[in-house]
């Protein structure tokens, strides 16, 4: 198949149209993963640190909702939520909450990589679990975290296509709206190239911040461990 010139002129003609959902999908990137970070990481220090009815807990809704397909979580939460909110939140809200089970799991990792003489240790000097969990093994979890963060990250980022479903305006919704045209019917390959490219460039420049990110805060001589 040939890509024609035609094609190009005519996604050139809409890049306003495009990079709106560009900024949907970069601002629910953005929020779905603040959130599933502020869910996530409590999740995880219970799973590792709790005990009885609250590690039950979480562990079963995390598998719970690792194990639902984001579509329906993103259906669910739009037409099943007892109150009307917009689309945008209603799959932030979704997107949010699936990344914050994946994330636990991260951060869970982390923290049993943490090994337990640093907790032994805290508490020998005087400190409560809570503040030893809070001042010595999340700080040093979270910065183990940063390899299986950058992958969410990347994850989050292409599944907003999804919100496609619940009919956001993100930047795949709006590609295809194009190609539904009828000056856009014989565009669709070359609508989905830019798109594509698009997703590319915001997964590596990601992917380069996380890297720089994760050689700023490693921890010295932390590889060989």
């Amino acid at each position: 198949m040939l890509l024609q010139s035609g094609a190009w002129e005519y996604i050139a003609a809409n890049w306003v149209y495009l990079g709106w959902g560009l900024v949907f999908t970069v601002c629910l990137t953005a929020v779905s993963v603040v959130l599933g970070f502020l869910l996530g990481l409590p999740a995880g220090i219970i799973e590792t640190y709790g005990s009885g009815y609250s590690r039950r807990l979480v562990e079963r809704v995390g598998v719970l909702v690792r194990g639902t397909p984001i579509v329906i979580i993103l259906v669910a939460f739009y037409f099943l939520f007892p109150l009307t909110i917009a689309a945008f939140w209603a799959a932030a809200l979704g997107l949010g909450i699936r990344s914050a089970a994946y994330q636990s799991q991260i951060f869970r990792g982390a923290l049993q990589s943490v090994g337990d003489g640093q907790m032994e240790a805290a508490r020998s000097v005087g400190m409560s679990k809570l503040d030893a969990i809070r001042q010595v093994t999340v700080p040093q979890a979270l910065r183990r975290s940063i390899p299986g963060f950058q992958n969410e990250f990347t994850i989050v980022l292409k599944d907003t296509s999804v919100a496609y479903a619940i009919g956001l305006g993100e930047l795949l919704t709006r590609g295809t709206n194009l190609y539904l045209t009828e000056q856009g019917n014989t565009a669709v390959l070359e609508i989905f190239l830019a798109i594509s490219a698009v997703y590319f460039v915001l997964t590596m420049a990601t992917n380069l911040s996380l890297d720089a990110l994760g050689r700023r805060f490693a921890i010295p001589g932390g590889e060989g461990r």
